[in-house]
């Protein structure tokens, strides 16, 4: 049993644009990667990274890849930047590659009144943020669930549907990573499990704004502590975004607000500088092509040896301040 619930949408569209100016963050990146216990007689090992790519909220400078075998970095869909390697007849047991940069991420607040006169054209490919993923189907279900809760939210444009579902999120899933299931963006298991980390909120974001006819993408890189300094970085952190018309590209990350109350109104609009991004999407093909499935998502290596999936691979993740 699913409960809906409404929300007030007065005094909370226009909070973004009372915001004060963005805040930057300075950091060096340290990405590290080993794969282990390759096979004698393996024949061909390909890994794949997600690298850092610039955008109107992160500048990226100083990349350096540190490994002993050749390597491109090729644009792939949704202009992801990523770095392949191809070791033939590999000689030791191990391979090992560091990838490491600096960047300079901005606070992204977007406004949410609509502008007629920014002058911005309408992006020509939204058509594809409005498509099913493998673990995000637009069937009737889907549908009727996303159609129930902006209908009982009184949500008549994209933005006021897009908050409705938003604020429904963020009020029935809890952050648990707890027992199985969570992680993968499972839009089913998340709406039935109402738990599960960032990628499970953002599954049931994105898939209800694509079943009411908002454009919605999926982003994925790493979070970094709020307090200045240096240290390890345990895992991964994800958000979404949806377009407005005259708005343009507007973030949300419902799994912070769910983890942080106070936030939950600067979570639509917004986010903070404590993070950097690597990809965007889910499904993704990668460049070169992977002989496997495309992947859910692509923030963590793909290996394949000779051909196949290849999971003997160990991963460290750094960050250091850097001064402003």
């Amino acid at each position: 049993m699913r409960t809906l619930f409404a929300f007030s949408l007065l005094g909370t569209l226009s909070f973004a644009a009372n915001l004060p100016g963005p805040r930057e963050r300075s950091f060096s990146f340290e990405y590290a990667v080993t794969v282990k216990d390759i096979p004698s007689g393996a024949h061909t090992v390909d890994i794949w990274l997600p690298a850092p790519h610039d955008d109107g909220f992160q500048h990226i400078a100083n990349l350096r890849i540190d490994t002993a075998y050749p390597y491109e970095i090729a644009t792939g869909t949704e202009d992801n930047h990523i770095l392949h390697i191809r070791v033939a007849d590999p000689k030791e047991p191990a391979l090992a590659v560091t990838m490491r940069f600096d960047a300079v991420r901005s606070e992204h607040i977007q406004p949410l009144a609509a502008s007629s006169a920014s002058g911005a054209a309408e992006p020509s490919d939204l058509t594809r943020y409005l498509q099913p993923d493998r673990l995000v189907p637009l069937d009737g279900t889907i549908r009727g669930w996303a159609r129930e809760v902006v209908d009982a939210a009184g949500a008549k444009t994209d933005l006021e549907m897009a908050r409705a579902i938003y604020n429904h999120v963020v009020a029935t899933v809890k952050y648990d990573k707890s027992g199985k299931g969570w992680g993968n963006g499972d839009i089913y298991y998340a709406c039935d499990a109402r738990r599960g980390n960032c990628t499970d909120f953002h599954a049931i974001f994105i898939g209800y704004a694509r079943a009411v006819g908002i454009p919605a993408r999926f982003a994925i890189g790493f979070p970094l502590p709020a307090d200045r300094g240096a240290g390890k970085i345990a895992g991964y952190h994800c958000w979404a975004e949806f377009y407005a018309k005259g708005i343009g590209w507007v973030p949300v990350d419902a799994s912070e607000a769910a983890k942080n109350p106070a936030k939950r109104e600067y979570f639509f609009g917004a986010n903070d500088e404590n993070r950097v991004e690597l990809s965007k999407g889910r499904d993704l093909v990668l460049t070169p092509r992977q002989q496997g499935a495309p992947l859910n998502y692509f923030v963590y290596p793909y290996v394949e040896l000779d051909g196949g999936k290849y999971t003997r691979v160990d991963t460290s993740f750094s960050y250091k301040d850097l001064p402003q």
